[in-house]
């Protein structure tokens, strides 16, 4: 008796169609061996399924009992394999109680009651049985939300075994998941930290548009209690929205490492990752047993908040130079490699000493000289070159934060830095990249053309500040995007100015 059902595997955050078959000899000994690479948890299935299948009133079939889990030659992870290793068993013994399974994908970890558990990376699942014909798709409830804007399949969420079985009977059909549009989930995305509740800070805040105009990795350099960390959550709600493209790559992601929560829908909000700084470098790069991504592949299409940024580990932070330079982060196994983007912007907070108080016009640091350049000596010279915009922030006056006049809101913000996107994606549409942060050498001799009074400055500012040529270069990209929210067609020299203020942290603290 031999009966065929299919299910998914992942791969990073990829899926690979997997058909289950199985096979019931009633000579030999009894056994259930599972086959096909299974991993440890796919072999427990075999306990799952088999308290499973009797309490939800079906026989398990007697004899020896084969599955085999096809392709054999990939490892098969997760307890997604649960519903169509039962479904198969099933149809097994009764050959003539499911019609054609051919055209149905099963997902769901069983429990032992029957009841169908959510699984991580149903939206990789969902969209790799569209891609591959099949018709439509039956999984957890708690999952079916994440996947109704693939229209180009049947969604049919359960609770139960007994419902599957039930409806690919034709006994009792489910009620199908109704599909949504990108535009629907969007349009109910609300602004959840908003730059109207930020007192004074005119230079940071001006710092984090033009941060979000060009989609430039940014530095904060201030005392405790400054407002770094409310400036850093309020990104999120002057950037772009997400595309469709973007909001499927993001929530494979999170979806595949298990971030999504039971019901959650699609992502159409920028994620905003913020690491603890005890972080283990598999954690922020990715890796571990099982491959992760790490928060800087979280973090895609979205914010990397590192505060405290000295208190993390040195090799944590320099091992983040590579994903920020090229959007990838790639992690080689002995039997497989892993490809998860990182397109994230990197938005750091720190203290400019141990104590928190040097510079401050209210306090008094009480830091050594030595004490000072150790704790700016763990951020390296490598990563600050990476940084495009660096900004120093003092503490708030009382007459600012009482003050009954309303900042400006990020509505309004997000509106230039709408304008500014608008202007460089038309500009590079020919180069497939998006925003300032992401030109190259040869697009900057392209693009980032001066005036002469600005290309003087900026020389001028090279020699006397000793700015590295990666510095050089970001300062002229943040010029760029200065140039854009003012509605430039060269960069003048208020623009350079501008740009080159907003790497003077630097010079002060690490020169």
């Amino acid at each position: 008796m031999l009966a065929r059902t299919y299910a998914c595997a992942l791969n990073g955050v990829s899926g690979v169609p997997v058909e289950v078959e199985t096979f019931v000899s009633p000579q030999g000994m009894v056994a259930f061996d599972i086959v096909g690479l299974p991993s440890a948890a796919v072999k427990e299935s075999r306990d799952r399924v088999r308290a499973a299948l009797t309490v939800s009133g079906y026989p398990f079939p007697l004899g020896h009992v084969t599955v085999n889990l096809a392709p054999a030659d990939i490892k098969k992870e997760g307890t997604a394999f649960d519903l169509a290793i039962a479904v198969s068993l099933i149809a097994a013994k009764r050959t003539d109680l499911f019609g054609s399974l051919a055209d149905t994908m099963l997902l769901g970890e069983l429990s032992l009651q029957g009841k169908l558990m959510p699984v991580r990376g149903a939206l990789s699942m969902a969209i790799t049985a569209a891609e591959h014909g099949i018709k439509s798709i039956i999984l957890p409830r708690q999952n079916a939300m994440e996947c109704e804007c693939i229209d180009s399949i049947h969604i049919y969420p359960a609770e139960t075994l007994q419902q599957v079985c039930n409806h690919l009977s034709g006994s009792e059909p489910l009620a199908e998941h109704p599909h949504a549009t990108f535009e629907q989930l969007q349009a109910a995305v609300p602004i959840a930290n908003d730059l109207k509740y930020v007192k004074g800070q005119d230079v940071a805040r001006k710092a984090l548009e033009v941060a979000a105009a060009g989609g430039h990795n940014m530095l904060m350099v201030g005392i405790p209690g400054s407002g770094k960390t409310m400036l850093a959550r309020c990104l999120p709600g002057i950037l772009p929205p997400l595309t469709y493209e973007e909001a499927l790559e993001t929530t494979l992601i999170h979806s595949a490492s298990g971030e999504l929560g039971a019901n959650q829908r699609l992502m159409t909000q920028r994620p905003f990752r913020s690491p603890h700084h005890s972080v283990s470098l598999p954690a922020m790069i990715g890796g571990g047993s099982r491959a992760k991504p790490g928060e800087v592949s979280l973090a895609h299409n979205g914010v990397l908040f590192l505060d405290e940024l000295p208190e993390f580990q040195r090799q944590t932070l320099e091992a983040l130079r590579q994903p920020l330079e090229d959007g990838f982060v790639s992690i080689t196994r002995i039997n497989e490699q892993h490809r998860y983007q990182s397109h994230c912007m990197l938005v750091a907070g720190m203290n400019p000493c141990p104590c928190g108080n040097l510079g401050s016009k209210q306090k008094q640091c009480t830091c050594s000289a030595n004490e000072i350049k150790r704790y700016l000596g763990r951020i390296s010279g490598p990563l600050l070159d990476r940084i495009d915009i660096q900004v120093e922030m003092d503490a708030v006056s009382i007459e600012d934060i009482e003050s009954p006049q309303e900042s400006e809101d990020s509505r309004t913000v997000r509106e230039r830095v709408l304008s500014a996107r608008r202007l460089q994606q038309e500009r590079y549409a020919a180069l497939g990249i998006f925003c300032n942060a992401q030109l190259d050498q040869a697009g900057m001799e392209q693009f980032c053309q001066m005036t002469p009074d600005a290309k003087k400055l900026l020389h001028q500012a090279v020699e006397r500040f000793h700015i590295s040529m990666r510095g050089y270069g970001r300062i002229r990209k943040v010029a760029r995007t200065i140039a854009d929210l003012a509605q430039h067609r060269l960069i003048e020299q208020n623009d350079i100015a501008q740009a080159i203020q907003f790497r003077n942290v630097e010079g002060r603290y690490w020169r």
